[in-house]
């Protein structure tokens, strides 16, 4: 087939294939989906098959050395059936067959070792490619309908080649008993693909072929070195799966996760939340109410209006009157019990609150200072039960503090095992050896 003929061939037989794709167009109605972000591949049609055809060249666009100086023109075709892994990358099986030539100028200079031409006929290559798509031209688009991309695998190749018309089928091989020479092959690629409609695609692609022998056009003229050859085409793609869901190939994601965020249903949940959250702050500002300013909120108070400035305990009633100043004599205070821990805890007991609560109120209306002493019972080392009687005697200072005394009126100190009010080889003793003593300075 001269250069000629072929153009005509692939001419007529894409002006065919083209009508027949704008008639799949028209019939193709746009039809809704309902795809998420995140919703995996199930969603969409992920499976596709291709056909193609185009021009075999034993040269390759990135050079390098050849055995022969000219190329024939010469017809490939294949197939490809592709899995679609996500918006950017898919896997894709190829196989195809075609021919291809060369020949040497003459004259002393002539490559390939004085041979004229060579011819090769390739039985099949088949391969597995990744597939990325790397640019979309109209990415910004809520559709998309160019996407570029590139490729890369490996493959078998099985070829028989013909040098100046020495055919040498059926005497390859270690027992020179077989048709055709199997070599493996590196494909590497890129392209552009055109969206004729939701289902049909038409692609332009070109492909070198890396052999791993030196032998593909039967010429061993340069042994180190590596026989190659090129693949220039153009092919049609069909997406397989239901009409209903969309070739996961032409999805922008950015433009679904517009749609997703746009969704009435999610404006819906989102207005009803901010109802929910302002019944919520609603909610939180009644129980923040305090009527009568005694620092204790109306839902509970116990003993609502009492008077500005009237000294309340926590459930907002007013507390006993504190005893005079002459109550605070030397020795601890009068009137105020001691104040119990679990063991190994620094923690207050709700029961104490009472008991602090007048010592309070007796510092914040009489003045004075008051020394507050952590103990411990004999249970750890000594070092420890210093440090656990000093954390109990600050636990009364903070609640102290917290509660309007000024710090500088309370003291603390911890002594550990010392002064033991009860014997420490019972619980019963032990327990009482874990206290809080106030006394006045």
């Amino acid at each position: 087939m001269n250069y000629s003929t072929l153009k005509k061939s692939l001419a007529v037989s894409f002006v065919a294939l083209m009508g027949a794709t704008t008639l799949a167009s028209a019939q193709d109605a746009t039809t809704s989906s309902s795809a998420k972000v995140f919703g995996g591949r199930s969603q969409y049609r992920t499976w596709s098959i291709g056909v193609n055809a185009g021009v075999l060249s034993p040269f390759v666009a990135i050079g390098g050395t050849n055995d022969f100086n000219k190329m024939d023109v010469n017809l490939g075709y294949g197939i490809s059936l592709r899995k679609q892994l996500g918006h950017a990358f898919g896997l894709e099986g190829n196989i195809f067959r075609g021919k291809v030539s060369g020949t040497n100028e003459a004259g002393p200079d002539a490559l390939g070792g004085g041979i004229r031409g060579f011819e090769t006929e390739m039985q099949y290559g088949v391969d597995l490619r990744g597939v990325v798509n790397v640019a979309t031209v109209d990415f910004l688009r809520r559709e998309n309908s160019v996407n570029f991309f590139v490729t890369a695998g490996y493959g078998l190749l099985a070829y028989n080649p013909i040098v100046d018309g020495n055919d040498r089928k059926g005497q390859f091989g270690e027992d020179g008993d077989k048709d055709f020479i199997k070599e493996a092959y590196i494909p590497v690629g890129a392209g552009v693909k055109f969206k004729v409609s939701d289902r049909v695609a038409f692609n332009l692609g070109y492909t070198m072929h890396f052999i791993d022998g030196d032998n593909f056009d039967g010429v061993y003229a340069k042994a180190t070195t590596k026989d190659k050859f090129s693949y220039g085409y153009a092919g049609l793609e069909f997406s397989l799966g239901s009409k209903s869901k969309p070739n996961l190939d032409w999805v922008n994601p950015l433009a679904l996760m517009y749609d997703e965020l746009k969704d009435p249903s999610l404006r819906n949940e989102v207005e009803a939340l901010k109802t929910r959250v302002s019944a919520v702050e609603a909610s939180v500002e009644a129980l923040k109410k305090d009527s009568d300013g005694d620092g204790v909120s109306d839902q509970f108070d116990k003993c609502p209006g009492t008077p500005a400035g009237t000294a309340v305990d926590g459930s907002g009633c007013p507390l006993p009157k504190a005893p005079e100043p002459t109550a605070l004599n030397a020795g601890n205070l009068t009137g105020f019990e001691t104040i119990q821990f679990e063991f190994n805890s620094s923690v207050l007991k709700t029961e104490s609150y009472p008991t602090l609560d007048k010592l309070s109120s007796v510092l914040r209306e009489n003045g004075g200072k008051v020394t507050v002493n952590g103990y411990a019972s004999s249970e750890g080392t000594a070092a420890y039960n210093l440090k656990l009687s000093k954390d109990r005697a600050n636990s009364v200072k903070t609640y102290l503090v917290n509660s309007g005394v000024n710090a500088s009126q309370v003291v603390t100190k911890g002594h550990g095992e010392a002064n033991p009010i009860a014997s420490n080889d019972t619980e019963e003793g032990r327990i009482q050896n874990r206290r809080v003593e106030s006394a006045r300075n």
